[in-house]
């Protein structure tokens, strides 16, 4: 491999370049499950170019880390977390001060989404081990109908985790309230991918739809 050179440099040293930067984007990641994914495939790579180089110290310390992201993924992917939905004045204080923290990124998803204060609205409020991780604002339309004007998670909450939660275990809180038909206009490319992944089918290029 020390023979190949790419650009007047050796293979062997792009792969040392490549785990450095695998090692540089999780460290730049707000997701946990990403940021260990990311340091999982860097450490991995560092593993095997310091074996490879003869240096023990990079090879075993990174072989370590490796173990340890697979050590704490596990224990994301397979923890038993309490999921929960829980209806919420619109007009909520709680509410308010969510949505105004989180206001410049739940734009980047819903740019054209205006907070207003209307009692009409049907809010949720979801909760992840009894931290706020969500909220969901529409409303419900005379043919049983939900139209979803919101639907937003933070950043570190996103593992589709909640999606299912809410859209699945949780769709009898819509059933109560005569909902019969969840539907969500997105022109955004990553609320669509979220969207069908938790259970969404398109209707059109930019509708989605979920049956109860």
């Amino acid at each position: 491999m020390e023979n190949i050179f790419i650009l007047g440099v050796a293979l062997i040293e792009w792969i040392g370049y490549l785990a450095s930067l695998l090692v540089l984007i999780s460290l730049s990641l707000s997701s946990i499950v990403r940021l260990r994914l990311f340091n999982l495939a860097g450490a991995s790579i560092f593993s095997f170019y310091g074996f490879y180089i003869g240096s023990l110290p990079v090879g075993i310390m990174n072989l370590i880390i490796v173990f340890a992201n697979i050590y704490y993924l596990r224990q994301l992917y397979f923890k038993k977390e309490m999921f929960d939905v829980t209806e919420i004045n619109p007009t909520d204080t709680i509410l308010r001060k969510f949505i105004n923290y989180y206001y410049t990124d739940i734009k980047e998803f819903f740019p054209y989404f205006n907070y207003e204060n209307s009692s009409d609205d049907f809010t949720l409020l979801v909760l992840r081990d009894l931290n706020f991780a969500g909220v969901i604002m529409g409303e419900k339309t005379n043919n049983r109908e939900f139209r979803i004007k919101l639907d937003y998670v933070p950043r570190k909450y996103r593992d589709y985790k909640l999606g299912k939660y809410i859209f699945t275990k949780f769709s009898d809180i819509f059933k109560e309230k005569g909902i019969e038909k969840l539907i969500c206009r997105s022109e955004i490319k990553k609320h669509q991918k979220y969207l069908k992944k938790v259970g969404f089918k398109e209707e059109n290029e930019n509708l989605f739809y979920m049956e109860l």
